[in-house]
């Protein structure tokens, strides 16, 4: 096991190395630049008389933007190992720290989707396999299908406008941290975390359903239940198990729609996350706080890739890393 953990490791470094030119200069080839932008609000208060005349080359030199782009990355890069991820272009505030800000508003919202898409997921996907073929199993087999098509987007500004229109209700749009109010903090994120959790519960649901009929037709089930074991035992106690090992890797992969389907939702319901963070500097072409946030989003997925590899060891110890 150590060995393996620690290939995967070394392995992650090249890959990696390509992520962060990947982020690097996908974020330069959004249209517009950021100097124009400073320019407009620069000139607005040139008219008030507060500010002194800058040109676009002044700006580029005192941010480092008028170097060659490989320069550019080697300097960014030799920061993000000493782990800086450099300051904002507008605000000048270090990008760590604006994601340490809003970093748990997103954690939030994301283990609550995780936890509701499998308290749904795990229960109707076990439901739907032991009683195949049956109206239940056509409800529930629907019922993932419409989880996997509505869009989270979509539903999340239904429910922002149907309820205000017909009852005059909408949801709270004043965040309430965790420690101020509880209770009012998770009022605040159950509708939105309801909803990331159907869209991540469709595939997982159809996962679990697929890989309990295949466990459930392997000689030892039939072994079980020649032994008079009850129902629930033959399923929690001996196929459930085995049947998680391919749908942990389903809930590892939809880590990034855990994260896309957190920006959209941030933006809808007002919560001061690291996605809606997301969407505001791409609105300033704030190169290097999206730079950071990407690179501290990919960083975070490949290691749950990492983790989720591990976890099929203790899910089956007939798995053995070599």
């Amino acid at each position: 096991m150590r060995a393996y953990i620690i290939r995967r490791l070394l392995l992650t470094i090249p890959t990696m190395l390509i992520v962060t030119i990947l982020v690097f200069l996908t974020v330069r080839l959004i249209p517009g630049d950021v100097i124009d932008l400073m320019l407009q609000g620069h000139a607005s208060k040139m008219a008030s008389g507060t500010e002194y005349e800058l040109t676009a080359a002044d700006l580029r030199h005192e941010m480092g933007l008028d170097e060659p782009i490989h320069i550019q990355y080697v300097r960014w890069m030799g920061r993000v190992l000493q782990g800086d991820l450099g300051r904002s272009l507008w605000t000048n505030i270090p990008v760590t720290d604006e994601i340490r800000r809003r970093l748990p508003v997103s954690a939030e919202l994301g283990i609550l989707g995780i936890v509701i898409a499998l308290i749904i997921a795990l229960p109707v996907g076990v439901y739907s396999a032991i009683r195949q073929d049956t109206g239940g199993d056509y409800l529930a087999r629907s019922f993932a299908i419409a989880c996997i098509a509505l869009p989270s987007f979509w539903l999340g500004t239904m429910v922002m406008v149907f309820p205000s229109v017909w009852w005059q209700w909408s949801p709270a749009m004043q965040y309430v941290s965790f420690i101020e109010n509880p209770l009012a903090n998770l009022g605040q994120f159950m509708i939105p975390a309801l909803i990331l959790g159907m869209a991540l519960s469709g595939t997982t649901m159809r996962m679990t359903r697929t890989m309990m009929l295949e466990v459930l037709r392997q000689d030892y089930i039939r072994t079980a239940w020649s032994k008079g074991l009850t129902e629930r035992v033959v399923i929690m106690k001996h196929a459930l198990k085995n049947a998680l090992i391919p749908v942990t890797t389903i809930v590892g992969m939809n880590l990034p729609v855990v994260i896309g389907g957190a920006v959209v939702l941030e933006q809808i319901f007002n919560l001061p996350g690291v996605g809606r963070l997301a969407l505001d500097v791409i609105n300033d072409r704030d190169y290097t706080v999206l730079s950071g946030i990407n690179l501290f989003m990919a960083t975070f997925v490949l290691g749950i890739n990492l983790v989720v590899d591990i976890t099929y060891a203790f899910l089956d110890p007939r798995v053995h890393y070599k």
